[in-house]
């Protein structure tokens, strides 16, 4: 009891002082924080939701709807819309990627960082695990963005299996979710930017929790060129792993 007191006290000596303290940012290092980013982009249990995704390129608009199912960051989407792609399936599991089409006989080894439409990879609409796939390589505690205090993260992929080789990611402070984030190329050059809105929420464990709802990316170059993605219809349930067994999706 005295122990908490002090600290209480002490946070009110250097909130009447003037500094910017926040008790609740000095209790979360950087790996904790970054998870908790990851779990507004994704889930390490399981969860199924929709993915709508349109794209401008080119000034040429498309469009495609996936479901998307995850557990212990492997996940399946299968293809919603249009029709002509219907059934299809992107699988990742342990980091490896097969695309998967009726009628083919064998699933076919992709990269999550092959484009899946406009500015959208593979590996975007999949549950994001930044803290298992990078690791950090300088943290900034004092920055901001959309006048938003936020904390930088610089990323480096730990190896050629994730989606992007280096990531600039800012993560609220107040929400510890990730507001922005730039990607880069393993040289060094932007070539893409990404926004990101949290307007879903779900509940674990008898708490609620901000989950993302759209997601907008834009290329660094071409500027008119963006792709959005809306996440809806989140639901919070047990995945069975025999949903990420290649052979069974094969039969």
């Amino acid at each position: 009891m005295k122990y908490i007191i002090r600290i209480i006290i002490l946070c009110s000596v250097l909130m009447v002082s003037g500094l910017n303290f926040s008790f609740a940012e000095t209790m979360k290092p950087p790996n904790e924080i970054l998870h908790s980013a990851d779990l507004a982009r994704g889930s390490d249990t399981g969860l199924e939701w929709t993915i709508k995704i349109e794209s401008i390129e080119a000034e040429k608009k498309q469009n495609n709807t996936l479901n998307l199912k995850t557990s212990n960051f492997n996940s399946l989407a299968e293809f919603l819309t249009p029709a002509k792609v219907k059934g299809r399936k992107l699988l990742m599991r342990d980091r490896n990627m097969w695309f998967i089409k009726p009628g083919l006989s064998k699933p076919v080894p992709i990269s999550p960082r092959q484009k899946l439409l406009g500015g959208a990879s593979n590996g975007d609409i999949a549950s994001t695990n930044y803290t298992g796939d990078y690791t950090i390589t300088k943290f900034n505690e004092n920055a901001d963005f959309d006048n938003q205090p936020c904390f930088i993260f610089d990323l480096k992929a730990i190896n050629k299996k994730v989606t992007y080789d280096r990531i600039r990611y800012w993560v609220s402070k107040e929400k510890f979710v990730g507001i922005k984030a730039e990607f880069y190329t393993i040289s060094g050059k932007l070539f893409k930017t990404a926004t990101f809105e949290y307007d879903n929420k779900i509940k674990t464990n008898n708490e609620s929790r901000l989950f993302v709802s759209r997601m907008i990316i834009i290329n660094a170059v071409l500027k008119n060129d963006i792709t959005t993605m809306y996440y809806s219809k989140i639901k919070i349930k047990k995945i069975p792993d025999s949903t990420f067994n290649l052979n069974l999706l094969m039969r």
